[in-house]
C-alpha cells in the first residue's frame, strides 16, 4: 500500500473548512432572517392593535358658576343712601329749610341736578345764614368751627384792625332729615356774652312778644327782630334798647304780624363801634295758634 499524498491531504482539509465556514455563515444568515421575520411580525402585530392616538378629551368636571365677564352683569349707579336711619331732629328748624320734608326735596334735587351743594357745609351754611337771611353783610368771615357728627358750632365774626378776627356769634347747626347727604340746618346760637334767654326755646308765641336776656359791652344799642323762613323781611322789629354792663339785663317788647310759618325766629343784635352789627344772638319760637 503506497502513502498517501500530503498535498492532496491539505487541499481537502482545506475544502473542509471552507465548507464549513460557508455553511456556518448560512446557518448565521438563515437564523438572522428568522429573527428579523419574528421582530417584524411583532411590530405589526402591536401597531394593528392598538388604537390610533384620537384628540384629547377634557375630563368630566361639575359645573363651576362662571365668573369674569363670561356672564354680563347690569350696571348700577351709587348714589347717597337714602334709607332711614336712626336720625332724629329734635329742635325746631330755622335756616334754611322749614320741615324735614323741606329738606328732603332739596336732597332730591342735589341728588338729580347736584343743586346747592353748599347745604353739605357746615361752614357755608352758617355764613350763608348770617350774611343771606339776617342780612348782616359785615359779618362775613368763619373764625372757627366744630363738627362732631351731625351737631356743628361755627363762629363767624369779622375783621378788624386786630390781626385776629372778632367773634359775633357761634352758629349752632344740625343736619335735618336721613340719609349721607342730609344737609345742615341753623337750629340757633351758642351764646356767651351776649344772650337771649326770653322766651325760652321752643316756647309758644303770639304778638307782643317780650325778649330778653344779659349782656356785657359798653353803650350797646339792642336791636330785635322777628323773622320767618318764608319771608324776606321781618315780621316786626324794636329798636333800640340801650344797655351795658357786666351781665346786665335788657329786655324789650316786640310786635309782628304776617306770620304764617310754624317756627318764628327771634334775632337780637348790637353794634355801632366798629360796625353795624358786631355781636348777635338768635333762638327761636312756635307760633300759637
Amino acid at each position: 500500500m503506497s502513502a498517501p499524498d500530503p498535498t492532496r491531504q491539505q487541499d481537502r482539509l482545506r475544502r473542509v473548512r471552507r465548507l464549513s465556514i460557508a455553511a456556518a455563515i448560512l446557518a448565521v444568515l438563515a437564523l438572522a432572517t428568522v429573527i428579523g421575520v419574528i421582530v417584524f411580525s411583532d411590530t405589526d402585530q402591536g401597531a394593528s392593535t392598538s388604537p390610533l392616538p384620537t384628540a384629547s378629551k377634557p375630563p368630566a368636571t361639575s359645573t363651576v358658576p362662571s365668573t369674569g365677564t363670561s356672564s354680563p352683569v347690569s350696571p348700577t349707579t351709587t348714589k347717597p343712601s337714602s334709607a332711614p336711619s336712626d336720625r332724629v331732629f329734635r329742635y325746631l328748624p330755622i335756616w334754611p329749610f322749614g320741615s324735614e320734608q323741606d329738606a328732603a326735596v332739596w336732597q332730591q334735587a342735589y341728588r338729580t341736578e347736584g343743586k346747592q351743594p353748599w347745604h353739605l357745609d357746615a361752614g357755608q351754611t352758617a355764613l350763608s345764614f348770617t350774611t343771606g337771611f339776617l342780612g348782616f353783610d359785615e359779618v362775613n368771615t368763619i373764625v372757627s368751627r366744630s363738627v362732631r357728627g351731625d351737631d356743628a358750632t361755627v363762629a363767624v365774626g369779622y375783621r378788624t384792625d386786630s390781626a385776629t378776627p372778632s367773634v359775633a356769634a357761634v352758629v349752632h347747626l344740625r343736619r335735618i332729615g336721613q340719609g349721607d347727604d342730609a344737609p345742615w340746618e341753623v337750629v340757633g346760637t351758642r351764646d356767651s356774652t351776649f344772650t337771649l334767654d326770653r322766651p325760652r326755646y321752643g316756647a309758644a308765641a303770639t304778638s307782643p312778644l317780650v325778649v330778653g336776656g344779659r349782656i356785657t359791652g359798653v353803650d350797646e344799642s339792642i336791636r330785635v327782630d322777628v323773622r320767618q323762613v318764608s319771608s324776606e323781611n321781618p315780621l316786626g322789629t324794636f329798636c333800640c334798647v340801650p344797655a351795658g354792663g357786666e351781665r346786665s339785663a335788657w329786655s324789650a317788647r316786640v310786635s309782628f304780624r304776617g306770620a304764617t310759618d310754624g317756627v318764628l325766629v327771634i334775632v337780637a343784635s348790637t353794634g355801632g363801634h366798629y360796625q353795624g352789627v358786631e355781636q348777635f344772638t338768635v333762638t327761636a319760637v312756635r307760633l300759637r295758634d
